[in-house]
Protein backbone atom coordinates (compact mmCIF):
# COMPACT_ATOMS: atom_id res chain seq x y z
CA UNK A 1 0.00 0.00 0.00
CA UNK A 2 1.34 3.42 -1.01
CA UNK A 3 0.41 6.19 1.45
CA UNK A 4 0.87 9.97 1.30
CA UNK A 5 0.99 11.64 4.73
CA UNK A 6 0.66 15.37 5.34
CA UNK A 7 -0.32 17.46 8.36
CA UNK A 8 -0.58 21.08 9.46
CA UNK A 9 -1.78 22.51 6.16
CA UNK A 10 -3.36 25.34 8.18
CA UNK A 11 -5.71 26.50 5.42
CA UNK A 12 -2.91 26.90 2.87
CA UNK A 13 -4.93 26.42 -0.31
CA UNK A 14 -1.87 26.01 -2.58
CA UNK A 15 -0.76 23.15 -0.34
CA UNK A 16 -4.22 21.59 -0.51
CA UNK A 17 -3.96 21.92 -4.30
CA UNK A 18 -0.65 20.05 -4.23
CA UNK A 19 -2.13 17.22 -2.17
CA UNK A 20 -5.06 17.02 -4.57
CA UNK A 21 -2.67 16.82 -7.51
CA UNK A 22 -0.69 14.01 -5.89
CA UNK A 23 -3.62 12.01 -4.53
CA UNK A 24 -4.28 9.84 -7.61
CA UNK A 25 -0.75 8.43 -7.30
CA UNK A 26 -1.49 6.93 -3.88
CA UNK A 27 -3.69 4.20 -2.45
CA UNK A 28 -4.42 6.42 0.53
CA UNK A 29 -3.95 10.01 1.68
CA UNK A 30 -3.66 10.80 5.39
CA UNK A 31 -4.09 14.34 6.75
CA UNK A 32 -2.94 14.25 10.36
CA UNK A 33 -4.71 17.31 11.73
CA UNK A 34 -4.73 21.11 11.62
CA UNK A 35 -6.50 21.57 8.32
CA UNK A 36 -7.87 24.93 9.53
CA UNK A 37 -6.06 28.00 10.86
CA UNK A 38 -7.45 29.82 13.88
CA UNK A 39 -5.31 32.93 13.18
CA UNK A 40 -6.51 33.28 9.59
CA UNK A 41 -8.35 36.38 8.41
CA UNK A 42 -10.84 33.98 6.81
CA UNK A 43 -13.66 33.15 9.21
CA UNK A 44 -13.88 29.53 10.45
CA UNK A 45 -17.20 28.86 8.73
CA UNK A 46 -15.79 29.78 5.34
CA UNK A 47 -12.65 27.73 5.99
CA UNK A 48 -14.78 24.70 6.82
CA UNK A 49 -16.76 25.02 3.58
CA UNK A 50 -13.63 25.39 1.45
CA UNK A 51 -11.71 22.59 3.17
CA UNK A 52 -14.80 20.38 2.97
CA UNK A 53 -14.79 20.84 -0.80
CA UNK A 54 -11.13 19.80 -0.94
CA UNK A 55 -11.86 16.72 1.15
CA UNK A 56 -14.68 15.71 -1.20
CA UNK A 57 -12.39 16.05 -4.21
CA UNK A 58 -9.60 14.14 -2.49
CA UNK A 59 -11.98 11.30 -1.67
CA UNK A 60 -12.97 11.12 -5.32
CA UNK A 61 -9.29 10.61 -6.16
CA UNK A 62 -8.32 8.03 -3.49
CA UNK A 63 -9.03 6.77 0.03
CA UNK A 64 -8.83 9.54 2.62
CA UNK A 65 -8.29 9.57 6.39
CA UNK A 66 -8.38 12.77 8.44
CA UNK A 67 -7.87 13.39 12.14
CA UNK A 68 -8.53 16.65 13.94
CA UNK A 69 -5.85 18.92 15.34
CA UNK A 70 -6.00 21.73 17.85
CA UNK A 71 -6.78 24.30 15.12
CA UNK A 72 -9.77 22.27 13.89
CA UNK A 73 -12.00 22.48 16.97
CA UNK A 74 -15.21 24.35 16.22
CA UNK A 75 -17.83 23.20 18.72
CA UNK A 76 -18.50 21.66 22.12
CA UNK A 77 -19.47 18.01 22.35
CA UNK A 78 -22.07 16.61 24.75
CA UNK A 79 -19.46 16.56 27.51
CA UNK A 80 -18.64 20.24 27.10
CA UNK A 81 -15.22 19.55 25.56
CA UNK A 82 -14.12 21.08 22.27
CA UNK A 83 -14.15 18.89 19.19
CA UNK A 84 -14.09 19.15 15.41
CA UNK A 85 -17.81 18.73 14.85
CA UNK A 86 -17.52 19.74 11.20
CA UNK A 87 -15.54 16.59 10.40
CA UNK A 88 -18.61 14.45 11.04
CA UNK A 89 -20.05 15.62 7.73
CA UNK A 90 -16.99 14.18 5.96
CA UNK A 91 -17.90 10.71 7.19
CA UNK A 92 -20.95 10.81 4.89
CA UNK A 93 -18.51 11.01 1.97
CA UNK A 94 -16.81 7.75 3.03
CA UNK A 95 -13.92 9.72 4.54
CA UNK A 96 -12.59 8.14 7.73
CA UNK A 97 -12.32 10.66 10.57
CA UNK A 98 -12.03 10.97 14.36
CA UNK A 99 -13.22 7.85 16.17
CA UNK A 100 -13.09 5.51 13.18
CA UNK A 101 -11.24 2.22 12.96
CA UNK A 102 -11.32 0.71 9.48
CA UNK A 103 -9.84 -2.28 7.69
CA UNK A 104 -8.46 -1.59 4.23
CA UNK A 105 -7.04 -4.69 2.59
CA UNK A 106 -4.85 -6.17 5.36
CA UNK A 107 -4.22 -2.83 7.08
CA UNK A 108 -6.22 -1.68 10.11
CA UNK A 109 -6.27 2.09 10.64
CA UNK A 110 -7.43 3.93 13.75
CA UNK A 111 -8.12 7.68 13.51
CA UNK A 112 -7.88 9.54 16.83
CA UNK A 113 -9.42 12.87 17.77
CA UNK A 114 -7.57 15.81 19.26
CA UNK A 115 -8.45 15.60 22.94
CA UNK A 116 -9.40 18.81 24.73
CA UNK A 117 -10.35 17.22 28.04
CA UNK A 118 -10.25 14.04 30.11
CA UNK A 119 -13.41 12.47 28.69
CA UNK A 120 -12.23 12.72 25.10
CA UNK A 121 -8.86 11.36 26.22
CA UNK A 122 -10.61 8.39 27.82
CA UNK A 123 -12.60 7.76 24.65
CA UNK A 124 -9.38 7.53 22.63
CA UNK A 125 -8.02 4.99 25.10
CA UNK A 126 -11.26 3.05 24.87
CA UNK A 127 -11.14 3.23 21.07
CA UNK A 128 -7.65 1.72 20.96
CA UNK A 129 -8.53 -0.96 23.53
CA UNK A 130 -11.61 -1.95 21.51
CA UNK A 131 -9.65 -2.18 18.27
CA UNK A 132 -6.67 -4.11 19.61
CA UNK A 133 -8.32 -7.58 19.76
CA UNK A 134 -9.32 -7.26 16.09
CA UNK A 135 -5.80 -6.44 14.92
CA UNK A 136 -4.81 -8.31 11.79
CA UNK A 137 -1.90 -7.44 9.56
CA UNK A 138 -0.51 -3.95 10.04
CA UNK A 139 -2.05 -1.42 12.43
CA UNK A 140 -1.75 2.31 11.67
CA UNK A 141 -2.77 5.17 13.96
CA UNK A 142 -3.46 8.74 12.88
CA UNK A 143 -2.99 11.10 15.84
CA UNK A 144 -2.21 14.82 15.48
CA UNK A 145 0.18 15.19 18.41
CA UNK A 146 3.34 13.07 18.29
CA UNK A 147 4.52 11.02 21.27
CA UNK A 148 6.34 12.75 24.11
CA UNK A 149 10.12 12.71 24.54
CA UNK A 150 10.73 11.70 20.92
CA UNK A 151 12.70 13.49 18.18
CA UNK A 152 9.41 13.83 16.28
CA UNK A 153 8.06 16.04 19.10
CA UNK A 154 11.22 18.15 19.53
CA UNK A 155 10.84 21.82 18.55
CA UNK A 156 14.46 22.81 19.17
CA UNK A 157 14.01 23.98 22.74
CA UNK A 158 11.58 21.51 24.28
CA UNK A 159 9.29 18.58 23.48
CA UNK A 160 5.62 19.15 22.64
CA UNK A 161 4.48 15.54 22.60
CA UNK A 162 1.57 13.63 24.09
CA UNK A 163 2.47 11.44 27.06
CA UNK A 164 -0.77 9.47 26.78
CA UNK A 165 0.11 8.54 23.20
CA UNK A 166 3.55 7.38 24.33
CA UNK A 167 1.90 5.05 26.83
CA UNK A 168 -0.51 3.65 24.27
CA UNK A 169 2.32 3.01 21.82
CA UNK A 170 4.25 1.07 24.45
CA UNK A 171 1.11 -0.89 25.33
CA UNK A 172 -0.16 -1.80 21.86
CA UNK A 173 2.90 -1.43 19.59
CA UNK A 174 1.12 -0.40 16.37
CA UNK A 175 3.19 -0.61 13.20
CA UNK A 176 2.96 3.08 12.22
CA UNK A 177 1.80 6.31 13.88
CA UNK A 178 1.27 9.33 11.61
CA UNK A 179 1.32 12.68 13.40
CA UNK A 180 2.10 16.38 13.00
CA UNK A 181 1.61 19.33 15.39
CA UNK A 182 5.29 20.10 16.02
CA UNK A 183 6.13 21.94 12.81
CA UNK A 184 9.86 22.25 13.43
CA UNK A 185 10.61 18.66 14.43
CA UNK A 186 12.00 17.42 11.09
CA UNK A 187 14.41 20.36 10.75
CA UNK A 188 15.28 21.24 14.37
CA UNK A 189 18.68 20.17 15.67
CA UNK A 190 17.95 17.02 17.62
CA UNK A 191 14.56 16.58 15.95
CA UNK A 192 13.46 14.25 13.18
CA UNK A 193 10.63 13.29 10.88
CA UNK A 194 10.89 9.64 11.98
CA UNK A 195 11.46 7.69 15.18
CA UNK A 196 11.08 4.14 16.37
CA UNK A 197 9.55 3.27 19.74
CA UNK A 198 9.83 -0.45 20.32
CA UNK A 199 8.44 -1.96 17.14
CA UNK A 200 6.49 1.16 16.20
CA UNK A 201 7.58 3.60 13.49
CA UNK A 202 6.43 7.13 14.32
CA UNK A 203 6.33 9.90 11.70
CA UNK A 204 5.86 13.67 11.77
CA UNK A 205 5.75 15.35 8.37
CA UNK A 206 6.39 18.83 9.83
CA UNK A 207 5.43 22.05 8.12
CA UNK A 208 6.98 24.51 5.69
CA UNK A 209 5.83 27.73 4.05
CA UNK A 210 5.20 27.87 0.34
CA UNK A 211 3.01 26.08 -2.16
CA UNK A 212 4.27 22.56 -1.44
CA UNK A 213 3.80 21.01 2.00
CA UNK A 214 6.26 18.78 3.73
CA UNK A 215 5.08 15.25 3.10
CA UNK A 216 5.95 11.64 3.75
CA UNK A 217 5.47 8.77 1.32
CA UNK A 218 5.23 5.28 2.80
CA UNK A 219 5.21 2.07 0.77
CA UNK A 220 4.24 -0.74 3.10
CA UNK A 221 5.13 -3.57 0.69
CA UNK A 222 8.57 -2.16 -0.15
CA UNK A 223 9.11 -1.32 3.53
CA UNK A 224 10.35 2.19 2.79
CA UNK A 225 9.45 5.76 3.71
CA UNK A 226 10.67 9.05 2.26
CA UNK A 227 10.33 12.62 3.47
CA UNK A 228 9.86 15.50 1.01
CA UNK A 229 13.60 16.26 1.28
CA UNK A 230 14.34 12.81 -0.16
CA UNK A 231 15.72 11.70 3.18
CA UNK A 232 14.67 8.07 3.41
CA UNK A 233 14.63 5.13 5.79
CA UNK A 234 14.24 1.37 5.41
CA UNK A 235 11.46 0.16 7.70
CA UNK A 236 12.75 -3.42 7.77
CA UNK A 237 16.15 -2.46 9.25
CA UNK A 238 17.22 -1.00 12.62
CA UNK A 239 17.02 2.79 12.87
CA UNK A 240 20.46 4.42 12.72
CA UNK A 241 21.41 8.11 12.79
CA UNK A 242 22.36 10.14 10.89
CA UNK A 243 19.81 8.93 8.38
CA UNK A 244 21.40 8.32 5.00
CA UNK A 245 20.15 10.65 2.22
CA UNK A 246 18.56 9.05 -0.82
CA UNK A 247 20.57 9.41 -4.01
CA UNK A 248 17.59 8.75 -6.30
CA UNK A 249 13.82 8.55 -6.13
CA UNK A 250 12.68 5.08 -4.96
CA UNK A 251 11.04 3.08 -7.72
CA UNK A 252 7.77 2.95 -5.79
CA UNK A 253 7.51 6.77 -5.86
CA UNK A 254 7.46 6.90 -9.66
CA UNK A 255 4.19 8.29 -10.96
CA UNK A 256 1.62 5.68 -11.85
CA UNK A 257 0.62 5.25 -15.47
CA UNK A 258 -2.97 5.11 -16.61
Amino acid sequence: MKILVVADLHYSLPQFDWVLQQAPNYDMVVIAGDLLETASAVDPGTQIVVVGTYLKRLRQATRLLVCSGNHDLDALNADGEKHAGWLNAARRLAIHVDGDTVLIDDVMITVCAWWDGPLTLKRIGDQLAAAAPDRIGRWIWVHHAPPAESPVSWAGGRHYGDTALSGWIMQYQPDFVFSGHVHEAPTARGGSWVDRIGNTWVFNAGRQIGDIPTAISVETDAGEAAWFSLEGVRLDLPLTRPIEPLMAMPAWMVRREG
